[in-house]
């Protein structure tokens, strides 16, 4: 295996990095479309997978970022590059990480009662995390057979798998 295949590779993950209309633990909820500017500039490609929000842990990267029926779902790998990164690794393939949250910036939000609606945001990352501030934001090592197990995450969350 030469060293440019084995940094393509990575451990192919995806998920939901947000839901829409569904407040997370800060009351902050997104709307439908909040992050279509921004993925229209940037690409998944421009949008930064990192370890707990660390910016000096990159630990991969988004291959794809697409705003479904239900949010944000994102396919991407994590890659052995690094320290973080064989630790991320090595963590989602035990399911002790599966949890996703977004680092971004609003652009237009409204309130409603005690919840912030983030109509449009900026996304500068998508973070693997422990405890992701929406708690339905998740996701699962995708099968290395044949690429993604079609709908896992889109039925509902599956733990990562033990591999």
């Amino acid at each position: 295996m030469t060293a440019a295949s084995r940094v393509d590779a990575g451990l192919k993950i995806e998920g939901y990095a947000s839901l829409w209309g569904v407040a997370d633990l800060n009351g902050d909820v997104v709307a439908r479309g909040a992050f279509a500017a921004s993925l229209a500039k940037t690409g998944a490609q421009g949008v930064r997978m990192l370890h707990q929000h660390e910016g000096r842990a990159a630990v991969g990267v988004w291959d794809r970022m697409v705003e479904d029926e239900r949010g944000l779902f994102v396919e991407g790998r994590i890659m052995d590059w690094s320290a973080e990164g064989r630790f991320a690794r090595a963590l989602a393939r035990a399911g002790a990480l599966d949890g996703l949250s977004i680092g971004f910036r609003s652009s237009r939000a409204r309130r409603d009662g005690r919840l912030r609606v983030l109509v449009e945001v900026e996304l500068w990352e998508v973070s693997l995390v422990t405890f992701p501030m929406l708690p339905g934001a998740r996701f699962s090592v995708a099968s290395s057979a044949g690429g993604s197990r079609p709908g896992s995450v889109r039925r509902g969350f599956r733990p990562a798998s033990r591999r």
